[in-house]
């Protein structure tokens, strides 16, 4: 298998828009990546494309070569990849197999959803279709009420309060407002946070994911190859994809998600690294208590102790070992299908120093976890300097 980089990044803006079509946010962030891997579209080789529910948000199937076109791209394989919310992560996990197999040199990988064209009960309906919808969607179990049962179970067996929850909010809402590119730039405070509006006991409004529009795109290349590209490649160390069962009621314990376990076990193995060697990270806090989960399921804190871990303030912007630095899902926004790749171009910024205010003083190697569902699908990306 051949070490594979990151030669280019483009994102949009995430946030609600309108006027904008799913075609032309794409469009955007492959062409802003292209513009900054110095990248012409007929030197690409395959697309790769993460979206969740192109054809139930805005009706538009064959999505893949409906963008790619656009983008100047073909006679080449375009590919779409659907995992829920890890759409993203699992478009770029398998474009990264390509290049490392020797398939394809030049590959661009894109993620993008178009989320707001939709009704926020719509939405809800069409994001439920990733659960069980013959047991948990049956019942009218949506992914609030889903995630709420986690946050639950977890306060019983280890004590996680509402405080620890809302600290995530209030933490990624103060990274998000530093972010030019986020949705939410707003800075709230605790009060606020445990005041907002209730979702789904114990979860808030201010505990829950937005519903965003955006794209994402990064080209990747053979290593050997990178500096034909670029004077600051990013490689990726190790990356890895694993799957759960869907429903909740199949998975021995709903307070931890098995394939980020496994696919964190795997991504470290493969970048001959541990989590204490992860200086940061981008994880996906679809909701608070998902970030939570997440800084103990890749072996950051022990299990139970991710509550006091954000209450102490050991993930801010200039703590021990940041978390979300760009806003996450929670502030940044999550464009289901867009999100996994716009981490992986988080975690690149940083690492080439380029992230502005948000850039962190150890930035040498980070990684990206991108969840699916209620933890069926995991992507964790572990990304470093050359």
């Amino acid at each position: 298998m051949r070490p594979v980089a990151i030669v280019g990044i483009g994102k949009t803006a995430f946030g609600a828009f309108p006027d904008r079509t799913l075609r032309s946010l794409a469009v955007e962030a492959g062409e802003k990546c292209l513009e900054d891997a110095g990248v012409s579209p007929s030197q690409i080789e395959a697309f790769y494309l993460g979206n969740f529910a192109g054809p139930s948000f805005v009706g538009q199937n064959h999505l893949a070569p409906y963008i790619a076109g656009s983008l100047g791209l073909t006679g080449v394989p375009c590919t779409r990849f659907e995992a829920a919310c890890a759409s993203g992560g699992s478009a770029f996990f398998h474009a990264v197999s390509s290049v490392a197999a020797g398939l394809n040199d030049i590959v661009l990988v894109a993620g993008v959803e178009k989320m707001t064209s939709q009704t926020t009960p719509k939405v809800t309906e069409i994001l439920a279709g990733a659960g069980d919808m013959a047991g948990e969607g049956r019942a009218g179990a949506t992914f609030p009420a889903l995630f709420a049962m986690i946050a639950k179970r977890h306060m019983y067996q280890y004590g996680t309060t509402r405080e620890q929850l809302a600290a995530v909010a209030v933490k990624n809402h103060a990274n998000g407002a530093k972010n030019p590119l986020a949705h939410m730039r707003k800075v709230i405070t605790m009060e606020q946070a445990l005041a907002g509006k209730m979702i789904s006991e114990p979860l808030t409004v201010f505990d829950c994911s937005l519903i965003s529009d955006g794209a994402a795109a990064v080209v990747i290349v053979p290593l050997e190859r990178a500096s034909e590209f670029t004077d600051q490649p990013v490689r990726i160390l190790g990356i890895a994809q694993t799957s759960d069962y869907v429903a909740l009621d199949a998975k021995a314990d709903i307070t931890t998600f098995w394939a980020v376990q496994e696919a964190a076990e795997k991504a470290y193995k493969m970048a001959h690294v541990s989590a204490r060697d992860i200086e940061f990270a981008e994880v996906h806090d679809c909701f608070t208590i998902a970030e939570i989960v997440a800084t103990e399921d890749l072996g950051f804190i022990k299990k139970g102790e991710g509550g006091p871990y954000v209450l102490e303030g050991r993930t801010c912007l200039r703590a021990e070992r940041p978390i979300n630095a760009s806003g996450g899902l929670k502030a940044k926004g999550h464009p289901v299908g867009a999100t996994g790749v716009g981490q992986i171009c988080d975690v690149a910024l940083q690492i080439r120093g380029e992230a502005g205010e948000l850039q962190l003083d150890r930035h040498s190697i980070g990684l990206a976890q991108n969840l699916g569902g209620s933890g069926a699908t995991a992507v964790v990306t572990v990304l470093g300097g050359i």
